[in-house]
């Protein structure tokens, strides 16, 4: 590993200089041939190029480097400290700019260095340009098989794949790096143009065929294997590419009408193509029946040496689908980033020794709005459930015993904490609400469990400058059950590889598109059932015909698009998702323009404590900032490019 990093450095550095001496447009021009030659003389040598084309895999395990996770509105930092302000949240804070792009993945700057996390190397035009130059050289190795230069192609065309796909996510058009440009190219070869989106989207899906044919099933070696690219991942990625492209903001929006570059092609096709669904849904179930084909299935909580409560043994189904490390519902874990922000989510806790209130602890916060997201016990909104009224949210009321293992029996808290889902104790915690954690030998049983008191100066509660939660809601679902924390000690994270797909995510994308596509709803309802059994939830039409306010809503095409809106919002909380579809759904423009509230951290009595409060209001300009600004400074060394609307 130390050789690869060095191997790395040496990379990263001659780029470096190469850019300098030639004020390069695209980081797209080989390295010193002699230097590329020995790179490619042995196996050991191609197999550390291999390495550096992953190297550039984005860190999405840490929060600081990971927009999806922390530029939108599920996770929210303390409001009056803004030295916990990483450049992602500043844009949720609405401070993004065309003159300093904060989070700029065009030319890998302005990500920060936050906690210590190696943010300014990840260039994705770099990687591109070494995935070029690995694919150009790997077949004259002498000592390889041919299967195994085989796969290891197929590895490369994947992240070559990939990184085009990120970049979309955050620009829509981009250059199509397909070749490395020859050492000596003109500057006119270097200008490089964005393409039209639906051109990016058939090079990167073909491209993501041409892998999945030369990539194994499961690794040969999960001892040192597991992360790299496998068939299952590779049509995962597929099916989550063409999603995205067969939905409203890239699939017929008028918005894009005028989006042109300096020849006048349109960069996007305005002209909607109900087609764009029919390939989704045939990309999400290739990719469902691959990753079945290799042992992928919904996690579900079966060792239970605890004797554990089934209200605590269906919330471990939902904890640790995320948590487990590569679990059977895990078709991509991060093996090169893992989750590294557990402090952040866990409050200090009472009972017992569990733990002192540590650096940085609990700030990471969860808004009223995605509080309210999750279902009642009954499996529907809360404002459509016909048996439970929730019209007074805060209204106070206490535990009784039968609610013992979801809160404190005897705890008086808001009534917006009763009666909800169990995805919704899974993923959160809250003032007298329990935390369950195996912690040690002595504290394995959820009987008389771990609980949270959060109001103004108790345990994890406002009164310290560094550790509170802004809104007085906290992020239960990253936290692994088996991290343990002890008095007089920073404890035992017990970290685990970021889960980038689930097979959940693949079910839900494949029911959409299903959906969308004109397809079998009943079908879209078998895949959709099967996530809300796992999360101890009836099916669809049980839960609407029975506890709906609206009981037929299933029943239409636009009923139905809003519960697997509304399932994908619960079940893929906190992972990164909500950021990436809300976009795709052009539904930014309402969510992130909605107030950011929580409750009133600064009381001290139950009555004080659960008020709402407003602690920030987001702006979202559409179309401007459905896509990320190119920075002016890119467009003045390139004046190929153009900039996206708005900007």
């Amino acid at each position: 590993m130390k050789k690869i990093i060095i191997y790395r450095n040496i990379l990263i550095l001659a780029t470096l200089q190469l850019l300098g001496a030639c004020n390069k447009y695209l980081d797209i021009v080989p390295d010193n041939v002699p230097e590329i030659d020995r790179a490619f003389n042995l196996r050991i040598e191609a197999q550390k190029f291999l390495f550096t084309c992953y190297s550039y895999l984005p860190r999405n395990g840490d929060g600081a480097l990971n927009a999806g996770l922390m530029a939108g509105d599920e996770i929210w930092l303390p409001q009056d400290d803004q030295s916990r302000w990483h450049t992602s949240f500043r844009i949720a804070q609405g401070q993004q700019n065309v003159n300093d792009v904060l989070f700029e993945e065009w030319g890998g700057w302005n990500k920060g260095n936050f906690g210590g996390s190696p943010a300014a190397d990840r260039k994705y035009f770099q990687g591109l340009r070494n995935c070029n130059i690995f694919l150009a050289n790997i077949a004259r190795v002498p000592d390889m098989s041919e299967d195994e230069k085989q796969r290891w192609i197929g590895e490369v065309e994947f992240l070559k794949a990939y990184y085009h796909f990120y970049l979309m996510r955050f620009y829509g058009p981009i250059p199509i790096i397909d070749v490395s440009v020859p050492e000596n190219a003109g500057p006119d070869e270097l200008r490089l143009d964005r393409k039209p989106f639906d051109q990016c989207v058939e090079f990167t899906s073909n491209l993501l065929d041409r892998a999945a044919e030369k990539l194994p099933l499961n690794v040969p070696d999960e001892n040192s294997e597991l992360g790299r690219a496998t068939k299952p991942i590779a049509l995962a990625i597929k099916a989550r590419l063409l999603a995205t492209a067969a939905s409203p903001l890239f699939n017929g929006n008028p918005d894009y009408s005028d989006v042109m570059d300096k020849d006048g092609v349109h960069l996007f096709n305005t002209t909607y193509d109900p087609n764009k669904w029919v390939r989704a849904k045939n990309a999400a179930k290739e990719a469902i029946d691959i990753a079945e084909q290799a042992g992928a299935r919904l996690y579900v909580y079966t060792n239970d040496v605890f004797r554990l409560s089934d209200v605590t043994k269906v919330q471990l189904n939902i904890r640790n689908a995320v948590t487990e490390r590569f679990g059977a519902e895990t078709i991509w874990g991060l093996s090169m980033s893992q989750f590294t922000n557990q402090a952040n989510c866990m409050p200090p806790l009472t009972r017992g020794n569990l733990n002192e209130r540590g650096r940085l602890q609990g700030i990471w916060s969860v808004p009223i709005k995605i509080v309210r997201q999750f279902y009642s016990k009954n499996g529907v909104p809360i404002n459509e459930d016909k048996h439970i009224d929730f019209s007074n949210e805060f209204q106070i009321r206490a535990a009784t015993q039968a609610e013992g293992f979801n809160i404190e029996p005897g705890y008086r808290t808001a009534r917006i904490n009763f009666d909800r889902e169990p995805r919704f104790y899974a993923n959160l915690a809250f003032d007298g609400g329990i935390w369950y954690m195996r912690n040690d030998a002595n504290q394995s049983s959820d009987v008389n469990s771990f609980y949270v008191q959060s109001k103004n100066a108790e345990r994890a509660g406002f009164g310290d400058f560094q550790n509170y939660s802004e809104t007085g809601y906290f992020v239960k679902k990253l936290v692994n059950w088996r991290s343990t924390m002890h008095m007089g000690s920073n404890g035992q994270w017990l970290l685990y590889p970021w889960p980038e797909i689930r097979l959940a995510d693949i079910y839900l994308l494949y029911a959409e598109a299903l959906v969308e596509s004109g397809g079998s709803t009943e079908e879209a309802l078998v895949y959709v059932d099967r996530i809300r059994n796992r999360a101890g939830l009836q099916g669809v039409i049980q839960s609407w015909k029975e506890n709906s306010k609206n009981p037929t809503k299933y029943t239409t095409k636009n009923g139905l698009i809003d519960i697997i809106r509304q399932e994908r919002m619960n079940e893929l909380a906190f992972e990164g998702q909500r950021f990436w579809d809300l976009r795709r759904w052009k539904l930014a423009v309402d969510k992130l323009n909605e107030n950011i509230t929580g409750l009133n951290i600064r009381g001290r009595t139950t009555e004080a404590y659960n008020i709402e409060r407003v602690i920030f209001t987001q702006t979202f300009i559409a179309p401007r900032d459905y896509l990320w600004p190119i920075k002016e400074w890119e467009l003045m060394r390139n004046k190929k490019l153009t900039q996206n609307p708005g900007w």
